[in-house]
């Protein structure tokens, strides 16, 4: 069994928070353990509570039109929440929540050493850009210890507000170029040390 593997299954019984009792299924995430992009979500919906699969329902459709746009599929990225299991009725992910499951994104970046981390929502925002309103950086991207990482809107925040669709389909089409650039720079310098996203 692949580290990553062996790491969804220990997601899939962690009981830190009360919502854990509620879920129908953990929804660690899915993708290769090589990926070089990363999406990260705020957490699971109805949908992928249903199916234990990140991004299942109406917004993960539009996240697969997205990435059609630019030329890859969702076999070929990894796909993956702040929070790992449904809130109750789709409330926002509570503090607490998401610091119990900070430890699983930092171990499933540590496995899969992305190139990029692209934030979907302000959630996942807010754990790489603090501080940040998404208004502000979405579209934007900041490169810290090799990894870039790159703030959009939600994909469900264009099925509620039309008007986002152009901005976040804009956005989108700025990974080739500047995943292509980071590749670039890597093959011209040493490996970088991973360090650790989350330090306090």
């Amino acid at each position: 069994m692949s580290a990553l593997s062996e790491l969804c299954d220990e997601i899939a019984r962690c009981q830190l928070c009360g919502i854990a009792r509620y879920r129908t299924r953990a929804v660690p995430g899915e993708g290769p353990e090589d990926a070089a992009i990363m999406f990260v979500g705020e957490a699971p919906g109805w949908h992928e509570d249903q199916q234990g699969r990140p991004f299942v329902g109406p917004a993960g459709k539009y996240l697969e039109q997205l990435l059609a746009s630019i030329n890859l599929t969702r076999q070929q990225v990894y796909i993956t929440n702040v929070i790992k299991t449904r809130p109750p009725e789709n409330r926002d992910p509570l503090p607490a929540e998401t610091q119990n499951c900070r430890r699983w994104l930092e171990r499933q970046i540590e496995i899969i050493r992305p190139r990029m981390i692209v934030t979907l929502g302000r959630y996942s925002m807010a754990m790489f850009f603090p501080g940040k309103s998404i208004s502000k950086v979405h579209g934007t991207a900041q490169k810290r210890d090799g990894i870039i990482y790159f703030a959009m809107y939600h994909p469900a925040a264009a099925l509620h507000q039309q008007s986002l669709r152009q901005v976040i389909e804009a956005d989108m089409l700025k990974i080739p170029a500047l995943l292509a650039e980071n590749k670039a720079v890597a093959e011209t310098e040493p490996e970088p040390q991973q360090l650790s996203m989350f330090e306090e």
